[in-house]
């Protein structure tokens, strides 16, 4: 039997949940690191799309990209893929 803390969870419990919250601080750092990495690539094809004459946001392309992360995450996946989308148009 294992004992138990004074909040109801056992020290297996505790220890599973203090090395998934490493992982997930881990994770965290590297989709911090690749949302950077993407706002970078954003700006370069923004800087050669205004310089070829075109305009710096694609409609069609942010379509394409909210109509992906809605169909690998759902509805959530949306808000999450506008989310990177305003982060990586930078400021308009």
């Amino acid at each position: 039997m294992t004992a138990m803390d004074t909040t109801g969870t056992t020290d297996t419990a505790d220890a599973l949940i203090a090395d998934a919250r490493v992982r997930i601080d881990a994770l965290d750092e590297q989709i911090i690191a690749l949302v950077r990495e993407r706002t970078a690539v954003s700006a370069v094809v923004q800087q050669a799309r205004i310089s070829a004459g075109g305009r710096r946001v694609s409609l069609s392309r942010e379509n394409e990209i909210l109509g992906h992360y809605r169909a690998e995450l759902g509805k959530p996946g949306t808000a999450l893929a506008m989310t990177l989308l305003e982060l990586s148009r930078g400021r308009l």
